[in-house]
C-alpha cells in the first residue's frame, strides 16, 4: 500500500491551545485523526511524526523513500523560515513535498513571508486551518498518481 509521510514541526504539538485566534482550536490529535480517515478513504497508509527538533525532521525526510513513502506533507512551522538544512533534506529525499501551514503566513509578520521550503516543494497550502493538511494530502496524492 502507498504511504505518505506527514511531518509536523516545532510547537505544533500545542495546537488547540497555542494562540487559538491564529491557529484555531483543532488539536494535533484531531488533525491526525482526520488525516487517518482521509488516508483510509484514499487507500493509502500514513506515517505521522511531530518533532520540535530539526534533526529528527531531517532524519525522517532522509528515510522517507527507503521506508516506501511516495510523498510528504510537511508543516515545518518556524523552521520554514530559518532552516537551510531542512530545505536541503526536502531536496535530498527525492519525493514530492507539499508545504502546509494552518495560518495564512503571507498575512502575518514579514519574517513569515519567506519560506525556504516553498522553492523546493511541489506547492504550498496555507491559511485553511486543519483543512490545509487535508488539502495537502489530496495534493500529494494527485501529484504522485499522475507520475
Amino acid at each position: 500500500m502507498d504511504r505518505v509521510l506527514i511531518l509536523h514541526g516545532p510547537n505544533l504539538n500545542l495546537l488547540g491551545t497555542r494562540e487559538p485566534s491564529i491557529y484555531g482550536t483543532d488539536t494535533l490529535e484531531s488533525i491526525n485523526t482526520m488525516l487517518s480517515q482521509e488516508a483510509i478513504r484514499h487507500g493509502v497508509d500514513l506515517s505521522i511524526l511531530q518533532s520540535n527538533h530539526e534533526g529528527v525532521l531531517i532524519d525522517a525526510l532522509q528515510n522517507a523513500a527507503s521506508e516506501r513513502s511516495i510523498g510528504v506533507v510537511l508543516n515545518a512551522a518556524g523552521f520554514t523560515h530559518t532552516s537551510v538544512a531542512l530545505r536541503d533534506a526536502v531536496v535530498a529525499c527525492g519525493l514530492p513535498v507539499i508545504e502546509v501551514h494552518v495560518s495564512n503566513v503571507a498575512a502575518r509578520e514579514p519574517f513569515r513571508h519567506v519560506s525556504l521550503i516553498a522553492p523546493v516543494a511541489v506547492g504550498q497550502i496555507a491559511g485553511f486551518g486543519a483543512d490545509s493538511y487535508r488539502l495537502g494530502l489530496d495534493a500529494v496524492l494527485a501529484v504522485t498518481r499522475r507520475r
